[in-house]
């Protein structure tokens, strides 16, 4: 390149291997200075370096990149938001709650979801977080609630609306450990006094909502704990017993400003908050709210 002192806008897109058309795309924007020689255009070497110069990215420059883990879509529309605003890479790990709670506490995760509840206090996620974030600095921002209650067959034959109707001959599927409903269930079935051995089909396991209402829907299973959004999905009735709160929790450290105060501007906009509530089976009305933050 330092041999010549101009180029046409044909050898600039052999050089780098694009289109002339992409050339004249970056031309009209200004990012390629041009200059005319008769009806000709031409690009300076020095330019050309330059542009190079600035696009190319060493292990200093390389794309930030953030992990999101939960398994909600609401989770991934929230990604896309975070990617065109700061652009950063952001990668989703569908760990459950507990399990994506330790993963942030192990450093492998930037936004962890929960919604775990704590039966002796009737309260979500804050008393878990407590335990496991002992001597680190977070907030924790209320991100959606949902309704969380029993799938159960169309029409609900065997009439099923609280946890001791879990005892018996009924048939449970039942979520995978460190999951918030897992959590969710183990509470109710403790707090309520019912042994785990006394519910058939606790030790079978599926890993997210549509799995346990497909077994449902297939006679598989009599019942399972679930959100109201996937039942509108898949041939089951839906049983509701408890509004959850589904809060993101960051940490709060040097290097986490942007992201936090960029994830506050994200849910606190109006524009967002409609794209997540007309997913459908979501409130957003508390979306934003500030639920916990350390000094």
């Amino acid at each position: 390149m330092q041999n010549q002192t101009s180029y046409t806008i044909e050898e600039v897109a052999q050089l780098l291997k694009v289109s002339k058309l992409t050339i004249y795309d970056l031309v009209k924007k200004g990012e390629l200075p041009v200059f005319k020689v008769g009806r000709q255009m031409r690009l300076a070497s020095e330019d050309l370096d330059a542009y190079i110069a600035k696009h190319r990215m060493n292990s200093n420059q390389e794309q930030k990149t953030i992990i999101i883990s939960g398994q909600d879509m609401a989770l991934d529309i929230l990604g896309k938001h975070i990617e065109a605003r700061l652009g950063y890479k952001v990668l989703r790990s569908h760990e459950g709650s507990f399990n994506g709670l330790l993963a942030m506490y192990q450093g492998n995760s930037d936004i962890a979801s929960l919604h775990m509840y704590d039966g002796d206090t009737t309260a979500y996620n804050l008393p878990y977080i407590r335990k496991v974030f002992v001597s680190h600095r977070y907030i924790l921002l209320r991100l959606l609630t949902r309704k969380a209650g029993f799938y159960v067959a169309k029409g609900n034959p065997l009439h099923i609306t609280s946890i001791a109707d879990l005892q018996g001959d009924v048939r449970l599927v039942n979520r995978e450990k460190g999951s918030g409903i897992r959590t969710l269930l183990d509470e109710l079935l403790r707090t309520h006094g019912i042994s785990q051995t006394h519910v058939a089909g606790y030790g079978q396991e599926e890993k997210d909502h549509i799995s346990v209402a497909l077994a449902v829907a297939s006679g598989a299973a009599d019942v399972g704990l679930g959100i109201e959004k996937t039942a509108r999905l898949v041939d089951v009735d839906f049983v509701p017993i408890i509004e959850e709160s589904y809060d993101i929790v960051l940490l709060k450290n040097d290097g986490n400003e942007a992201l936090i105060s960029t994830v506050q501007e994200i849910l606190n906009d109006a524009a967002f908050q409609q794209e997540i509530h007309a997913i459908g089976g979501y409130d957003v009305s508390q979306m934003g709210t500030v639920v916990f933050e350390t000094i």
